[in-house]
């Protein structure tokens, strides 16, 4: 772990989507991303490239003073892309401490700012599924 030199702001932030778990650190710089050390640029799909980008795109110019480095961890692709697009979102709200983004980001999509609590419901008792009985054959 690095140490930082004194009077460096740092931001943390954390997410979730599904069971992908994201952690952010955002920094002052110049507008780099990176997710598991990796640059944003080159991130794979590019569809969820796409996706992680979005929050980028709206915050604009105030996203280019700003360095988030992202951990992501579990769940499949689309749990971590979602994960990662969360977090990138509020680290930039954090950091700028700017109401009118943070406003931009709830009118575009309320998943950028707020978590998805949904989890899949627990089997029930004595079957093999949550819901549904199975069919009764009386033959």
């Amino acid at each position: 772990m690095k140490k930082q030199p004194s009077g460096v702001r740092v931001v943390n932030v954390s997410g979730k989507r599904k069971h992908a778990i994201a952690r952010a650190a955002a920094r002052e710089g110049s507008g780099v991303i990176r997710i598991n050390h990796l640059l944003l640029d080159y991130y794979q799909p590019e569809m969820s490239r796409l996706k992680i980008q979005e929050p980028v795109i709206i915050a604009g110019d105030r996203a280019s003073k700003i360095n988030i480095d992202v951990q992501v961890r579990g769940g499949g692709i689309q749990g971590q892309t979602d994960a990662t697009r969360l977090v990138i979102a509020r680290a930039l709200v954090e950091f700028s401490k700017d109401k009118q983004l943070k406003q931009e980001f709830l009118t575009y999509d309320r998943n950028l700012l707020v978590q998805d609590v949904r989890r899949g419901e627990p089997s029930k008792p004595n079957d093999s599924k949550p819901r549904r009985a199975r069919q009764k054959s009386y033959r």
